[in-house]
């Protein structure tokens, strides 16, 4: 890659991009030496039969790619290997506190396989059944546009990869299970707060329709981990716990960044070519068109997932190409956030609070960025840059389209026809940070609008009074300006002819009740840090209907309450978990 012919990204989307994104070479990786550390769980004869006991593992990951010869599980440099073998690391007292009975259909199990004791323990890492092969692979990454060397699985330990009865395949992986030879100088473990987080997140998104990996189950172990939340220097106590997580691959970014990185061109190949056929089959055999074929299709798979954070007023909060997954899947739940009060230019990752790179308004922008880095770490194989800045070309076709079309739905509208009807939409989000606006809120209540006559300026707040976080903002300037585009907005609907009702229930297929507001997630932590999971999984049913009314349970759709606006966990969150 470093005599890589420099390819620069020509297209541009509607919302602004980076000024002249390019293809750049990645820096070199300076050696790190660490201490030795030995870990091993043992086979236990003695667990009940249960449905885990059953599944068809199939682990063609570490069957098909050159793995690690090194087996003791200490910190290290790994060079020309997919992947390192390592066991999880046993737990005190594995308790389950929440599973997706969705997921587990998945997987061929039951209610019955997920409530029994060998379920919570072989999915807190304490038991390794027959089939599974327990890793964690090697990859690299940018983080703030950073190049950070070898970076890896410091956290996660995938079980193995299983088909299920209908034949899709799904990679089981552990967040939490102890450390691995990528945990650098963390621990490889997880708190609970960050784990409830990750499980209700990663099944709320997949309720709301978005790409996303899945969690099978949350568990307790038993044991504290020691975490400086705030990063001040006064670290405390917190509970631990394990995510078991669910995709059909776990492949991100920058596993591919760094084999080009450090020259490794055959083992880039190797990991292309595995990938291609095993997941993304319909695109051919490998071979250089093949390649430009497949970066075409992430990237039309990824703007499909931006849309769709967009949609939902989602902030993922630290998209580093570590961080961003091949089959555009919303991956790695950290300081996430939901857009409560409409602001493009919020993040919820304390680490960001400065730069903002990964703000709400800038995730179009950043998965663009993301993307030219992976056509840069597969140059070796392709040796033309013209070929892929076409490719990358389909991002920007197809977030461009995805886009327009995602607020024609969000607004309800027949079709966008024109320079008017996007001058409609621009003028909406010029007009919703004005004043503190639920995001959520304000698209809910516009559903209930009324074409048969005309509102007043009154009538105009009256309707989505309830997505005003502070009335006092209400002046005249921002009352008339809402009034003019409500009119505007009218117009556009008459001239559709659908009917009031038929919009409103189109616009709420669409538009959630229902999101994993922070400020929800913190009271469901507050009341597990006790032992008490009813709250975890009352959100979890209510967020597996995000679109329907529930009135039994609008107390999670309302808007965040004042106290929550400062407290921790509840607006901006760090990394430490």
């Amino acid at each position: 890659m470093q005599n890589a012919r420099k390819l620069r990204y020509k297209q541009r989307l509607s919302l602004p991009l980076p000024d002249k994104p390019r293809l750049i070479e990645a820096a070199k990786i300076e050696p790190l030496i660490y201490g030795k550390y030995r870990l091993g769980v043992l086979m236990d004869a003695q667990l009940g039969v249960s449905g885990l006991h059953s599944l068809n593992f199939d682990n063609r990951f570490v069957g098909s790619l050159p793995g690690d010869p090194e087996t003791d599980n200490h910190r290290r440099q790994v060079n020309a290997a997919c992947y390192s073998r390592v066991m999880p690391q046993p737990v005190a007292k594995p308790e389950l506190v929440a599973y997706a009975r969705e997921v587990a259909e998945l997987l061929d199990l039951s209610p019955a396989d997920c409530t029994t004791s060998d379920f919570a323990a072989i999915l807190a890492g304490n038991h390794i059944i027959e089939g599974m092969e327990p890793y964690a692979t090697c990859y690299g990454g940018h983080q703030f546009g950073n190049w950070a060397g070898q970076l890896g699985d410091g956290r996660a330990i995938n079980l193995g990869e299983i088909v299920n009865r209908v034949g899709q395949r799904w990679a089981l992986q552990l967040k939490g299970a102890g450390p691995t030879p990528y945990s650098r100088t963390a621990d490889g473990l997880a708190v609970l707060r960050s784990s409830i987080r990750e499980f209700l997140c990663s099944e709320a998104m997949h309720h709301l329709g978005v790409p996303t990996t899945r969690a099978l189950s949350l568990v307790r172990t038993g044991e504290d981990v020691v975490r400086d939340m705030f990063y001040d220097g006064r670290p405390k106590a917190e509970p631990g716990a394990v995510v078991c997580r669910v995709a059909p691959s776990f492949t991100r970014f920058g596993n591919f960044q760094l084999f080009a990185s450090r020259g490794e061109i055959d083992v880039l190949r190797q990991l292309v070519d595995y990938t291609i056929e095993t997941d993304f089959p319909d695109i051919g055999a490998p071979s250089k068109e093949n390649y430009v074929a497949w970066l075409a299709e992430v990237c039309r798979r990824t703007a499909i997932m931006i849309i769709d954070w967009m949609r939902v007023g989602f902030v993922h909060g630290v998209m580093n190409t570590d961080n961003m997954s091949i089959l555009g899947l919303t991956i790695d739940y950290g300081p996430y956030g939901w857009l409560e009060n409409y602001d493009p230019d919020w993040t919820p990752n304390t680490t960001d609070a400065g730069g903002k790179r990964y703000r709400f308004g800038h995730q179009p922008q950043i998965a663009l960025w993301n993307l030219v880095q992976l056509a840069n770490a597969i140059y070796p194989l392709v040796e033309e840059a013209e070929p892929l800045e076409q490719a990358l070309g389909e991002y920007a076709r197809s977030f461009e389209q995805g886009w327009q079309e995602m607020m024609r739905r969000k607004l309800g509208l027949d079709s966008i026809d024109g320079a008017a009807d996007m001058s409609l939409i621009t003028e909406l989000l010029e007009v919703l940070p004005l004043v503190e606006t639920d995001m959520t809120i304000f698209y809910r209540r516009l559903a209930e609008l009324r074409t048969d006559r005309d509102l007043d300026e009154a009538e105009c707040l009256a309707l989505l009074a309830d997505a005003y976080y502070v009335p006092e903002q209400l002046n005249a300037g921002y009352t008339t300006r809402l009034h003019v585009w409500i009119q505007s907005y009218v117009t556009c609907l008459r001239g559709g002819a659908v009917p009031d009702d038929e919009r409103k229930a189109r616009m709420n297929t669409v538009n959630p009740k229902y999101v994993l507001r922070n400020y929800l997630a913190q009271l469901a932590i507050d009341e597990a840090e006790t032992g008490d999971y009813k709250m975890v999984n009352e959100l979890l049913q209510v967020l597996r209907t995000p679109y329907a009314e529930q009135t039994k349970y609008d107390q999670y759709a309302a808007k965040r309450p004042d106290w929550a606006r400062e407290r921790a966990g509840c607006s901006m969150l760090s990394c430490s978990s």
